[in-house]
């Protein structure tokens, strides 16, 4: 009974489908006669109304494509999709993705151009960090387009290993009565500081395997030391430098322009100082020197260094005392004997009598008396100079220290 009832709404079924389908196809025919008697010149055009009815009833039966004559079927397939896109670009009224704030695509490629190796989830972790949430594809698209990962540049190179690399070097000055004194300076290249520097008439290799030592004591050597091919860096002075760890980087033979930055920080100690003053001895270029590197390091501007000084300077802001660091009393300059007088300061001794280039400021000199009984210190023009600490190790492993 099942069976038959099921067999009969079956025929019904297919009576009234075949029905449905054959209207719809009488349908179609008829636009299609409509359409080829409009008098109009050339090919039959159709209008959008045509192009939405074929729509509608390729959506109502798909089987409806064989009845047409006037356009292929892929015609009506193709009007079916364009549809589709127009109907869901009326239902979203703003197509794509919402957009983002121009800081933001700003920020993301000035983080690539500053960090070429980073990729986009490396600069999306760092968006996220800073409480931008955005997701990664937002942030590659707006990455810049780079062909490859870059290479270093030889100047990013060299920057990045200046913090272990110091240049030695020593320079003649002629005294008064026509000797000749060498002055040796150490230089640090990463922030142009001069970090040891002592004079002498006479430069053996064992005076300047103690002053390698002096410079650097315990654990604050260097990775690789640029010096000149000179005689005077004997074996003494190799042997000292290879059993404190450092790697010596020899010039050509003449070839000063391997070793710019002492070049240049002799250049600017003989312009700026010492072809505007006469040396008279050792005592006298050593005082001249302190002066120098005192202003050297918190007074003068390097361009390299972003137009800053070895120890960085603070800006003044206006309205307030302009008195320049070091004591000086007006502009920075070094040009007559009589300016170095003024320079005010004390610089600690060593205990092997070389200098380091450690100053401290006095106040108000004049009120000193020849011999301090509290430092310790004998008074000589207008620079007092502390005695130095000597200290010895006994035999049985104690540091005695004596003045």
């Amino acid at each position: 009974m099942v069976a038959i009832l099921f067999a009969i709404i079956s025929i019904f079924a297919f009576r009234l489908r075949s029905r449905a389908a054959l209207e719809l196809k009488l349908v179609a025919i008829e636009h299609q006669l409509a359409v080829l008697r409009r008098r109009r010149p050339g090919r039959p055009q159709l209008s959008s109304l045509d192009r939405l009815l074929w729509v509608l009833l390729y959506r109502i039966w798909p089987k409806v494509i064989d009845a047409m004559v006037l356009v292929r079927p892929a015609t009506v397939v193709e009007w079916h999709r364009r549809g589709f896109r127009f109907y869901w670009c009326w239902r979203s009224r703003r197509p794509g993705r919402p957009r983002i704030n121009p800081e933001i695509r700003d920020l993301i490629r000035r983080m690539s151009k500053a960090n070429p190796l980073w990729g986009a989830p490396r600069i999306h972790g760092e968006l996220l960090k800073l409480g931008i949430n955005i997701s990664q594809a937002t942030v590659g698209r707006w990455m810049p387009w780079r062909p490859k990962v870059p290479s270093p540049t030889w100047r990013g190179f060299l920057r990045n290993h200046l913090p272990e690399i110091v240049a030695i070097d020593m320079f003649v000055v002629a005294t008064a009565t026509f000797r000749l004194l060498y002055a040796l300076i150490v230089l640090s290249l990463d922030r142009r500081r001069v970090v040891h520097f002592e004079v002498t008439s006479n430069p053996t290799q064992y005076w300047l395997a103690g002053q390698v030592t002096e410079a650097f004591p315990w654990d604050a050597a260097p990775r690789y030391l640029l010096r000149d091919r000179d005689k005077s860096y004997g074996p003494a002075f190799r042997h000292r430098v290879r059993a404190m760890g450092i790697t010596e980087v020899i010039t050509a033979p003449r070839s000063p322009w391997q070793n710019p930055y002492a070049e240049r920080l002799i250049g600017s100690i003989r312009r700026e100082c010492l072809d505007h003053v006469i040396i008279f001895n050792e005592h006298h270029l050593r005082r001249v020197l302190s002066s120098y590197f005192q202003y050297h390091h918190d007074t003068r501007t390097h361009l390299s260094l972003g137009k800053d000084c070895p120890r960085p300077r603070r800006v003044h802001l206006d309205g307030q005392n302009h008195c320049l660091p070091g004591g000086w009393r007006s502009a920075p300059s070094l040009r007559t004997s009589s300016r170095l007088g003024e320079s005010l300061y004390v610089p600690a001794r060593t205990p092997s009598n070389c200098h380091h280039v450690i100053f401290e400021q006095v106040q108000d000199l004049a009120r000193l008396p020849p011999v301090c009984p509290l430092l310790g210190a004998k008074r000589t023009c207008d620079v007092m100079w502390l005695r130095p600490h000597r200290s010895r190790i006994t035999p049985s492993g104690k540091k005695v220290t004596a003045r």
